[in-house]
């Protein structure tokens, strides 16, 4: 095999580890940026003051400094083993949950106050009024930015090859250690990344005319 093609096929195989990394990431960060929209929604100020907090203390640390801190210092706290991808997987779901709840809060209040009302008069509870009633229609409404986040984590999986995790960027400067050709290679990785943004943004888009087509017929 020609030595491009093995150099080729050494770069896509960091494609697996970064799709996995942010798929998970991005998961785990709408879940808890859910679990921590709710709160800050609540009349309780308690419970919005714990929204407040996590929101600004989260947003305020860099991600890289929170993938090393997670990857380093986290073991050194619980005692716990911590490996590569699950260490990059927590940091970027931390770090991205604190945006994920400023979705969720935007689109959540933007559903109107009759909707609840409505959910009241045929005797349905508060975790059902959020399930079949407004998180449906709040979903609708920031699937975009809910995109935008997915391409966010797609880029920023890249900081993780700082602790190792052998994703594209590590692959590619494992190469150009080797090879000593930065440009061909750092070319290759510029067009690897092009080309899985521009997937994700095709899919969330024909995601997001299907749940508009659902929501008028």
């Amino acid at each position: 095999m020609p030595k491009g093609l093995i150099n080729l096929k050494f770069l896509a195989s960091g494609i697996y580890y970064t799709v996995l990394l942010s798929l998970t990431a991005i998961i785990i960060s709408i879940v808890v940026g859910l679990m921590v929209a709710l709160p800050g929604l609540s009349n309780n100020k308690y419970l919005r003051g714990f929204n407040r907090t996590y929101v600004e203390l989260v947003r305020a640390v860099p991600i890289l400094v929170l993938i090393l801190w997670v990857y380093y210092g986290l073991p050194q706290i619980t005692g716990l083993t911590i490996s590569v991808f699950w260490a990059g997987v927590v940091a970027l779901a931390l770090s991205d949950s604190a945006f994920e709840a400023e979705i969720f809060r935007a689109g959540i209040q933007s559903i109107d106050k009759g909707q609840y009302e409505a959910s009241h008069t045929v005797s349905l509870n508060y975790v059902d009024t959020m399930r079949f009633v407004i998180l449906p229609q709040a979903i609708r409404r920031i699937l975009p930015a809910l995109g935008n986040q997915l391409v966010y984590m797609l880029k920023m999986s890249s900081l993780v090859s700082v602790i190792g995790m052998q994703e594209l960027t590590r692959k590619a400067n494992e190469l150009v250690v080797t090879e000593y050709r930065p440009l061909e290679i750092y070319t290759v990785l510029l067009l690897e990344y092009l080309a899985l943004i521009l997937v994700v943004s095709y899919f969330v888009r024909r995601i997001e005319n299907r749940m508009r087509a659902e929501e008028t017929n």
